[in-house]
């Protein structure tokens, strides 16, 4: 997917805060400014985020939002805070009233979803119970570990610890086979690294080794928690962190796991024995009740037979003290007190300086609704987002469809031939708006009021892992969403060519029925531009009309592509912030490329709207003025040094600033519009263009 903020490939920051979702939810604390149910009434723009002692010419970032920086602080339990932050807030207040509705509800239906989002989140909510229980929901688990005697056993225990959530490695599950996406097949993964990426491990700068050393601590913390001493704690954290470390070596960089066709290898099923000898695959594909297969997608061969390595090479005690860490790292959040707040000091403080948690509420609401989509979103829509918000979206994302469609036939550097298939690929575009219109049904998942809240964990996660392995040889179900209707985030599927935006996102300051053309166009209008230009980007238009990756583009096309792509990636890695953390423009290009095209394209669309020709001033701005104003107002954020930095390093996505800075200065109608002169800072003097 390409979400619009990040997620497994998406449009920014925020999706990393899901990566710490234990202890650090997406959702947001504090100010209120719209107060209300999601689609309140909000300004369109507001006056006073603007910094009017910044040129727009000079720095616009600063002019458009430098005036609600100066005012607004990161809320404590935030490593960020910006226009996403205050949307998730408004959906998880509407989360929390459902919820306490449902938990509050008398003696609902056995197996209605009032009754299973009432008790998980109940179960959630009662600290007491959940110190009570202790660990005795994860002892079967632990129990598990103990019980491995050779290679063969420890092999097929780290299946079933997948099985029930545990991050173990050879990451087993089920996805759209890439070269014919109408079926979906079996697939082993990556995995297995406790650590956000692989550089922690490799890297030897000052700033990397402090956290790995605190990584260590972190690892004995919870050793400790499980009933080890600390003596003992500290020395088995380091065979962890050397296991790890071994598997991190084999694990490759973001920028090689952008090529689609580089994690795509399809085996045999009989050929898996000279890729993993020592793992029993018979044995290991049964633990998860997996349906028989006659072929397998190894993602990253390399990283299979360095992980098969090390079951023979590394100790068994190494690995059960692995498997232990990772059961309670995997489940901090829902273990007593001690667990989470260790997970916390070292995945939200260490990493990005976060100072405390947030409340319980919120923790629980997101946890909820990220374990019972359907239930959750259902009831969420239900109360959020009326069908008129859902057509209103759908024809500006028409409008903005169409826009694309001319722009590409109007294309100077693509020949004919690739652009009667990108027309095609445009056309056939699933455009998923709001709420699925099939809703995963949950009724085969018992959620029982007298269990532990880790207890229902394991459950949901076992349910879910269960449903993927399902899937394997079945028809592609096309009617996935990879996002919770309440997700203030956006995204592109190149697999089911889909763009996808739900309801959370679908609301002031994104859109709004009462904000003007201007405003809506570059706001949301960017982003649906954004998310239909990733399926032409340097991942996406390597996937056909239907989902498939293959080579659809004449040679001199895709080398007039590539030339114009590397505009982007030179400009990117020329850009810093802060001072001293470059981008990475390979590991950008993708969503950098999809700013400025998605922004050129909405731009187009709104010129073709009344209110734009009518060329009538609000609030003393300009039609374009307003635009762009509105697109910027959407990136407003602060961030803690530490969240920046780690950004730089995991997300595919610029940062919220040089989303802005990098993708306006690129565009003349920018430059018209504030009348900018030739010279300005917001003004490149080699545009990059592509779309």
């Amino acid at each position: 997917m390409h979400p619009i903020r990040l997620a497994v490939r998406a449009l920014g920051a925020a999706a990393l805060t899901a990566l710490v979702a234990t202890t650090l939810p997406s959702v947001a604390t504090g100010a209120r400014a719209a107060a209300g149910p999601p689609g309140a009434a909000a300004p369109a723009l507001d006056p006073t985020a603007i910094d009017p002692s910044c040129k727009a010419c000079d720095d616009f970032y600063q002019f458009a939002t430098g005036g609600w920086r100066k005012k607004t602080a990161i809320p404590a339990g935030h490593p960020s805070w910006g226009s996403f932050d205050e949307v998730a807030q408004r959906n998880r207040e509407a989360l929390r009233a459902i919820l306490e509705d449902a938990a509050n509800a008398k003696d609902p239906p056995a197996g209605s979803d009032t009754q299973k989002l009432g008790t998980f989140y109940r179960a959630c909510m009662d600290e007491a119970a959940i110190e009570r229980a202790g660990t005795a929901p994860v002892n079967p688990l632990l129990a598990t570990v103990a019980s491995i005697s050779d290679v063969k056993s420890l092999a097929t225990r780290i299946a079933t610890l997948q099985n029930a959530g545990v991050n173990d490695g050879l990451d087993f599950g089920s996805e759209p086979d890439a070269k014919d996406s109408s079926r979906t097949i079996a697939t082993i993964g990556l995995g297995g690294l406790g650590l956000p990426d692989r550089d922690y491990y490799l890297k030897d700068d000052e700033r990397t080794a402090k956290i790995r050393s605190a990584y260590h601590d972190y690892v004995a913390a919870q050793l400790q928690n499980l009933g080890d001493d600390a003596a003992a704690a500290a020395r088995e954290a380091g065979d962890v962190v050397a296991l790890e470390t071994a598997l991190a070596k084999a694990t490759p960089t973001r920028v090689e796991l952008r090529d689609p066709k580089f994690s795509y290898h399809p085996t045999p099923a009989g050929a898996l024995s000279a890729i993993g000898p020592h793992i029993p695959w018979t044995a290991f594909f049964a633990e998860f009740g997996a349906p028989r297969f006659d072929a397998i997608d190894i993602s990253i061969p390399a990283f299979v037979t360095a992980y098969d390595a090390q079951l023979a090479q590394t100790p068994l005690t190494a690995w059960k003290t692995y498997l232990r860490f990772h059961i309670a790292d995997s489940y901090a959040s829902s273990l007593p007190k001690r667990f989470g707040d260790a997970s916390f000091a070292f995945r939200s403080g260490v990493l990005y300086g976060v100072k405390e948690q947030l409340p319980r509420w919120q923790r629980c609401s997101t946890a909820t609704d990220a374990s019972l989509r359907t239930p959750a979103g259902k009831a969420y829509v239900a109360r959020n987002f009326p069908p008129a918000a859902k057509a209103r979206a759908k024809a500006l994302v028409d409008n903005v469809q169409s826009v694309l469609h001319d722009d590409i036939g109007a294309l100077t550097w693509m020949g004919p031939q690739t652009k009667a298939r990108a027309a095609r690929k445009l056309d056939a575009v699933v455009k998923k708006i709001g709420y699925p219109d099939t809703w995963v049904d949950y009724s085969t998942l018992a959620i029982a009021g007298d269990q532990p809240y880790a207890a229902l964990v394991r459950q949901v996660r076992a349910w879910n892992r269960a449903r993927d392995v399902a899937r394997i040889g079945k028809p592609t179900d096309r009617t996935l969403w990879g996002m919770t209707p309440s997700t203030v985030n956006a995204y592109y599927n190149p697999a089911n060519n889909e763009i996808v935006f739900p309801a959370g996102i679908l609301q002031p300051p994104f859109f709004s029925a009462a904000a003007d053309d201007a405003v809506n166009y570059g706001a949301i209008g960017a982003v649906i531009g954004h998310e239909m230009t990733h399926g032409f980007d340097d991942q996406g238009r390597q996937f056909d009309e239907n989902g498939n990756l293959t080579d659809w583009w004449t040679a001199q096309d895709a080398t007039a592509f590539e030339e114009r792509a590397q505009c982007v990636v030179d400009e990117y890695n020329a850009l810093e912030s802060p001072p001293g953390v470059h981008m990475n423009g390979k590991l950008v290009q993708g969503e950098a490329i999809a700013d400025l095209g998605g922004t050129a394209i909405a731009f187009r669309a709104f010129q073709r709207t009344a209110e734009y020709r009518a060329r009538g001033k609000i609030a003393g701005y300009t039609p374009e003025q307003r635009f762009f104003l509105a697109y910027a107002q959407v990136w407003r954020s602060l961030q803690t040094e530490e969240y920046t930095r780690r950004l730089a390093v995991l997300d595919s996505h610029p940062n919220d600033r040089l989303r802005v800075i990098g993708t306006l200065s690129n565009m003349p109608e920018f430059r018209a519009a504030f009348h900018c002169a030739a010279s300005a800072p917001m003004v490149r003097k080699a545009l990059c263009r592509i779309w």
